[in-house]
């Protein structure tokens, strides 16, 4: 059964920041959730609670790491620990600002003069999730990180271009050791082969 063995992952963007709600790119910039963002992180309780799950782990940044606090609460867990390459990617000079002149101008293929690249944030978030499916190997993880970091490691796992990840909606993945990812739910709607190509 070795080759069968199938690890579940939720991966769920933290709950509203005040920069999120104005637009502006976070990053590694570490900003705290706001009232909105807490109620989100309160009520994807009712969506994660109709499964079982073996461990929450969560970015360090804080707006992750209080959605998963609230979440781990919710479904009676502990959130079992930060794991630093879940944070965001880094956008470099162009973390605070809002799409204009001043952010295009920083823009580069693939990325953000003085940011972290498109390749190696997927590379860093897909590491990270492999790491967990080794370590949890056929169980159930939720994981709480961020929208840039989960949309650029689920297209790097699955081969394919996805939308914006919406705060706090399930996003379903399933490892397998021989077969690779396949990505069951994505921003609360169930995942059809064709969809988004």
């Amino acid at each position: 059964m070795g080759g069968m063995t199938l690890t579940t992952f939720a991966l769920v963007r933290h709950g509203q920041t005040d920069w999120n709600a104005e637009r502006r790119l976070q990053g590694s910039t570490d900003i705290p959730l706001n009232d909105v963002g807490r109620g989100q992180a309160r009520d994807a309780v009712a969506f994660l609670s109709d499964r079982s799950w073996d461990a929450v782990v969560s970015s360090p940044l804080g707006r992750a790491a209080e959605t998963a606090e609230i979440i781990a609460e919710g479904l009676g867990l502990k959130v079992a620990r930060l794991v630093p390459e879940l944070t965001e990617r880094s956008f470099g000079p162009a973390e605070g600002l809002q799409a204009g002149p001043e952010l295009e101008a920083l823009r580069i293929p693939g990325g953000f003069r003085g940011g972290e690249s498109d390749d190696d944030a997927a590379s860093r978030g897909l590491g990270a999730l492999e790491e967990l499916a080794a370590e949890f190997a056929g169980k159930r993880v939720l994981v709480v990180a961020h929208g840039t970091l989960i949309r650029l490691t689920l297209n790097r796992a699955i081969g394919r271009t996805l939308d914006s990840v919406h705060n706090a909606v399930l996003n379903l993945a399933h490892h397998h050791v021989t077969d690779g990812w396949e990505l069951e739910y994505f921003n609360g709607e169930r995942v059809t082969a064709d969809a988004g190509v």
